[in-house]
């Protein structure tokens, strides 16, 4: 279930169907060797919704534009068939309906140029019934995961995209120049552990927060979201470090109101500081 139908009644919420056959896909080249990959058809009700949503606004807008040139045609900025077309051609081009808009320009008994159009309904339902399938190819054998299964990994894609986001970002990692092949496998190791470590933090925090994960105070406007890593250490990383000495020891000091909100999932404990070791 998608995150954003949590709460919604079973009928309000996305759901998928999916349907599987094979393709081949051909090299550029002839004496490339064709691949025959799984092909699984999806439909999603929540996708069907929103194209349905963005077709109607589209076609609304649309209309609104071809009225007010219908009422204008002949008048003193459309007097001319050669302005009227130009118009409609503007109108199609900016509101995405070139392929169903049909139209036609005549002139009345005193040579008044007329615009008549409408769109063709035939092409509507032919984009209609298309709504909310898209395909999903892979090469994954059907015994290691069915279609179902497919669609589950691909709807996770966004949080791989996130992570490679993450390396960019708060792990700004930059290339570096490396002599030698176990030195780029090393440098990928010591990367992969910090994205861990980075990811880990950000599911104990979720986690702790019980089933809604969101908190307030990371933000000025003191809304509720869900915490990231990156806002996790942003705010952490504001913690200062009084320095001790032998009969006092150091001390970590709080600066914001939200760290200890952060500190208590992590189950960290401030107070025990330990001396670096030499």
């Amino acid at each position: 279930m998608a995150s954003g139908d949590m709460g919604k009644p079973a009928e309000l919420r996305e759901t998928h169907r999916v349907l599987e056959d094979t393709h081949t896909l051909t090299g550029p080249r002839k004496s490339d060797p064709p691949l025959t990959v799984r092909r699984i058809l999806v439909h999603s009700t929540a996708n069907a919704a929103g194209r349905q949503a963005t077709r109607s606004k589209r076609l609304a807008k649309a209309t609104e534009d071809l009225n007010k040139l219908t009422a204008a045609a002949g008048g003193r900025h459309y007097g001319t068939r050669e302005k009227i077309v130009a118009r409609i051609g503007v109108i199609a081009a900016r509101r995405r309906v070139t392929s169903c808009l049909r139209w036609t320009v005549t002139g009345n008994e005193d040579g008044t140029p007329v615009l008549a159009w409408h769109f063709d309904a035939g092409v509507l339902d032919a984009e209609a019934a298309v709504d909310g399938w898209y395909a999903l190819l892979t090469s994954v054998p059907a015994d290691q995961a069915d279609a179902g299964q497919v669609l589950v990994h691909y709807k996770g894609q966004g949080a791989v995209e996130r992570r490679y986001h993450d390396f960019k970002g708060p792990l700004a990692v930059a290339p570096v120049f490396v002599q030698h092949n176990r030195r780029v496998a090393a440098l990928i190791q010591v990367i992969c552990l910090a994205l861990l470590v980075f990811c880990l933090i950000e599911r104990q925090v979720r986690r702790a927060l019980g089933p809604e994960r969101t908190m307030s105070g990371l933000y000025p406007d003191n809304r509720r979201v869900r915490p990231t890593g990156r806002m996790t250490f942003y705010h952490l990383g504001e913690l200062t470090l009084q320095i001790g000495n032998i009969t006092d020891p150091p001390t970590v000091r709080i600066t914001r109101g939200v760290q200890p909100h952060l500190l208590d999932p992590l189950d960290t404990d401030i107070g025990q500081t330990r001396w670096p070791q030499a």
